[in-house]
């Protein structure tokens, strides 16, 4: 018998923090849940109520599902001591209120938005869970200045006329939330960020890809404590399955013009225009598939209106809705047209960007993607809109007309879990999508597809083609940050395995083999200087000494290099960078703070003599020194404050 008891217990696993994490990773309701837990919840997964008093003035509201292991990994976060954090979650999940839970306990709040609706829906939510009606507004025609939570409009709040010192102090707010944080690398929520200095700060978002061309990582100090995506959230139920038909679009895209590797507008508008089997296509396969609320996402707002015209006319009631439509007959304001689709007078609303963030409409059950799909943020954000829970909605149909682009796969790969990089070509059997959902692909699509794979660019082609269009972007020529915040996510993860193939390991050199330098740039290139920038692009960061090292070469305050260093400054940027977020755990091989959080507060003695030097000496003489005597001062020297 005991023979047998080791023999099992052998195959037996711990149950620890890193096995229930694998858990809820793979973890897929099942199908004799499903159908209960969508009725039951049709009201969506923004809130679940739990009881109710009559006696009571609001409704007790708890966190559940994916709501209750975002809180926990907050809250283990900041014990880690980070102080800021990015949540990462498909469209429906209820961020918003778990950002209001997770604020319980500070006393006062402020949450930023681009948009009167989402503020207006953040306020409920809070409201719901803080139990209070000190809740104000922030916006053009709200000044609640003295609220306990405040919704503010990034518009507004990024004014200098409230981020200084009579108005808000930097420390006027203990908890910040920023919503869809995908936008905070814009000039008017920097500003915000820069200014204000909360005990912590929250980013929300399901898609914290470079949409404002740059990283939003960086921002939260790339602390990303918890993620579920569009695959595990249809898999808990969290969300509706999709049936999802790729269509073969005949337009041809090929010798249309691109700006900013997006299409021009004009072209596109065009041969939509001109094009009336296209709009017959899209006709014939909307009444193929049974839908009472549909959003059709166009290239631009002639093409919405083109499209709204077209449906009207062959019976089924549209309208077209975008900013400043009141000349055009059928388009309506969004409140409207949101109120007659939602009674039934409109069948089909056809926009442009206006329903990507901030509407919430559950029992829309059709989305129908209209013209290029050339973001994978965008893509996602408007396939978000049909994929809430509602009662007697089973799944959603998405039609998606997809022509000769060279991202014409991109959509089919964002929505399978079993690949990885969202940008890659992908054989339509390797397709692997969440519980419930289906795809159909026209076969010209699966010629198409094909074709685009065997003219794919060389991996080199495409670094320098990204290189121009950045330039294009940005109208100057990058420098490696920007190069590097800029990038495609694919192109960057390809050249960080294939080092080989990485400008920034020699962005010099890779300059110069464009033209791009100067005769000036030439010449630092091949001097003492251009070999130090070398050693520090090729230096790996595996040693614990090494970033604190190089940050003390850096005069934070003025932005410059020091031309000398002493043991002093560097031991004071070593202590410096050892005190942030979680980088104390990198002193120790088994991850323990080696009481850093008992003695970060003590002055450091150092040697006292001073080293001066050129920078390139000072780099490899406080890298040797650090390494042999650095760890052995961090935890033995101190002395009393």
């Amino acid at each position: 018998m005991h023979l047998e008891f080791d023999r099992l217990f052998e195959q037996v696993r711990i149950v620890d923090e890193t096995l229930l994490e694998e858990y809820s990773e793979n973890w897929i309701r099942p199908k004799l849940l499903n159908s209960p837990i969508l009725e039951e919840n049709y009201k969506g997964s923004e809130e679940s109520d739990i009881s109710e008093n009559q006696s009571q003035k609001y409704k007790v509201i708890e966190p559940r599902d994916a709501q209750i292991e975002a809180l926990y990994a907050l809250n283990k976060t900041r014990q880690e001591g980070y102080s800021k954090a990015l949540i990462q979650a498909a469209t429906g999940v209820g961020k918003t209120y778990l950002a209001a839970f997770d604020s319980l306990s500070n006393q006062r709040i402020l949450f930023v938005a681009h948009r009167q609706e989402i503020l207006l829906q953040a306020a409920k939510a809070f409201k719901k869970i803080h139990q209070t009606e000190n809740i104000g507004l922030l916006d053009q025609d709200h000044k609640d200045l003295d609220a306990k939570i405040l919704m503010a409009s990034v518009l507004t709040l990024s004014s200098d006329q409230y981020l200084n010192h009579e108005i808000f102090s930097r420390k006027a707010f203990d908890y910040i939330v920023i919503d869809e944080f995908h936008h905070a690398a814009a000039k008017s929520y920097q500003k915000i960020l820069d200014y204000l200095q909360p005990k912590f700060l929250l980013g929300l978002s399901a898609t914290p890809e470079r949409m404002d061309g740059r990283s939003v990582y960086a921002l939260c100090d790339f602390n990303v404590p918890y993620k579920v995506d569009l695959q595990k959230a249809i898999n808990r139920s969290l969300l509706i399955p999709f049936h999802y038909y790729a269509i073969y679009d005949d337009t041809d895209y090929s010798q249309m013009r691109k700006s900013g590797g997006r299409f021009v507008i004009e072209d596109l508008e065009k041969a939509y225009e001109s094009s009336k089997s296209r709009s017959l296509s899209i006709l014939k396969h909307y009444r193929k598939y049974p839908s009472k609320q549909a959003i059709g996402f166009c290239a631009s707002k002639a093409h919405a209106s083109l499209m709204a015209r077209y449906f009207t006319d062959n019976g089924i009631p549209s309208a077209a809705v975008y900013s400043s439509s009141s000349k055009d007959p059928y388009a309506l304001e969004r409140a409207e047209a949101i109120s007659q689709l939602q009674e039934g007078k409109k069948r089909v609303l056809f926009t442009v960007d206006m329903f990507n963030e901030g509407v919430d409409i559950e029992t829309i059950d059709m989305v129908m993607f209209l013209r290029p799909t050339e973001s994978s943020t965008i893509f996602l954000q408007q396939l978000g809109r049909g994929l809430r829970l509602s009662k007697g909605k089973k799944y959603l149909t998405v039609l998606d007309f997809i022509g000769n682009y060279e991202k014409a796969f991109l959509s089919a790969a964002l929505l399978s879990k079993g690949v990885k990089k969202a940008n890659s070509l992908v054989s339509i059997h390797q397709l692997s999508l969440p519980e419930g959902c289906l795809y159909d692909f026209d076969l010209e699509l699966i010629d198409l597809f094909e074709k685009i794979k065997k003219s794919k660019r060389t991996k080199s082609e495409w670094i320098k083609d990204e290189y121009y269009r950045i330039r294009q972007t940005i109208e100057h020529r990058p420098s490696q940050r920007e190069f590097f915040e800029n990038m495609e996510d694919e192109l960057l993860d390809i050249i960080l395995r294939e080092s080989s193939l990485n400008p920034f390991q020699n962005y010099l050199a890779f300059l110069n083999g464009l033209g791009e330098l100067n005769e000036e740039e030439k010449i630092l290139m091949n001097s003492m200087a251009g070999k130090f920038i070398y050693c520090i692009e090729t230096t790996a960061m595996s040693r614990v000494y090494k970033m604190p090292v190089l940050m003390s070469l850096i005069d934070q305050e003025h932005q410059v290099i020091r031309m000398e260093v002493s043991d002093k400054k560097m031991l004071e940027q070593w202590k410096s960078f050892f005190s942030k977020n979680e980088n104390w755990k990198d002193l120790s091989k088994k991850g323990q703070n080696l009481s850093f959080q008992e003695y970060r507060e003590c002055n450091f003695i150092c040697v006292s003599r001073e080293r001066t030097a050129r920078p390139a000496q000072i780099f490899f003489a406080i890298c040797a020194f650090i390494k042999k005597r650095g760890n052995e001062i961090m935890a033995k020297i101190k002395r009393n404050p």
